[in-house]
């Protein structure tokens, strides 16, 4: 198994470090996958990428169907909305990468396309997004884990993505326990990404306040709980930010939408967090305050009680 041809299904901070790392090696064989205005504006404009401007190859759904790898790197909120791309680009023998935040993308995708079709995955990585310019530290980003449950020694189309990947500068881990990993970034977003957010402050908040601390644990609390209802231990999620080396007046994802005064990704934290709680019968009061906060917080954003 090769992989020759690679879809990229959004073009954000995710898509752009895919774009950085994979245009030398694939050339024309790289696709951004999108059609109308979109299409013409990408092919116009290319894509910033740490100060580097990217031509790009991008084709329609139709056009793209048959690439060996689909990356699905869109916002959480697009997701469902782009799910019949997803399927006019998929065929037999596609593997596809979710590389969205949070837990369920694959299960939401999966249910369209088949979960057969799916790598379990992750991204880490520390990116900031200015319009149509994206900015991150390739040397120190961590990049993308992958792993499929249930196998000791890595498959077979794991070992094809590693192939891609090898001799770029893209960084990828073959996980075990790729679930567990899945569940604890999505702890660590949750109690690193929300109390920032609410409050309006850099990451330094953390290991400066009691209060802001306190706000992570519970909410990171709540995550832990879900978890090992299905299953899942995460309990030693790392609680602390006192000795991180993230800058102190860093902000999140979450925080960066609503300074930009974008909707932000809270149905894939503390909503879908929410909804798994209430499937479990496991209480998630703090999340679901969270949820309700910065749903507030967009609609004050979009001038629903700009008064």
């Amino acid at each position: 198994m090769k992989i020759n041809t690679v879809a990229v299904l959004g073009v954000g901070a995710i898509g752009g470090y895919f774009i950085w790392g994979l245009s030398e090696k694939l050339g024309d064989r790289l696709w951004v996958v999108a059609d109308g205005e979109r299409k013409e504006h990408l092919e116009r404009e290319g894509l910033w990428v740490n100060n580097v401007n990217y031509p790009l190859h991008v084709r329609t759904p139709q056009e793209a169907r048959g690439a060996d790898l689909l990356l699905i790197a869109t916002k959480y909120g697009a997701l469902t909305g782009v799910l019949d791309d997803v399927a006019a680009v998929v065929d037999d023998h596609t593997i596809v990468l979710s590389l969205l935040n949070g837990v369920d993308s694959e299960e939401i995708v999966g249910a369209r396309i088949g979960i057969e079709h799916i790598v379990p995955s992750i991204m880490k990585i520390a990116s900031h997004r200015i319009g149509n310019r994206i900015t991150f530290d390739g040397p120190t980003s961590l990049g993308v884990y992958f792993g499929e449950s249930g196998q000791r020694e890595p498959s077979e189309r794991m070992l094809a993505i590693a192939d891609l990947l090898d001799e770029t500068s893209l960084h990828y881990h073959m996980r075990e326990e790729i679930e567990r990993d899945i569940w604890k970034k999505f702890a660590l977003n949750i109690s690193h990404n929300l109390p920032q957010a609410l409050l309006g402050c850099g990451m330094g908040a953390y290991a400066d306040s009691e209060h802001v601390a306190a706000l992570s644990r519970m909410l990171r609390e709540e995550v832990i709980a879900v978890a090992a209802a299905r299953g899942i231990d995460i309990s030693s999620v790392r609680t602390s930010l006192e000795k991180s080396p993230v800058e102190k007046s860093a902000r999140y994802s979450t925080l960066q939408d609503l300074d930009a005064g974008r909707h932000t990704e809270i149905d894939m934290f503390s909503g879908a967090l929410g909804r798994m709680g209430r499937e479990a019968g496991v209480p998630t009061p703090c999340n679901d305050f969270m949820f309700h906060a910065i749903r507030a917080l967009e609609e004050k954003n979009d001038g629903k009680f700009n008064y």
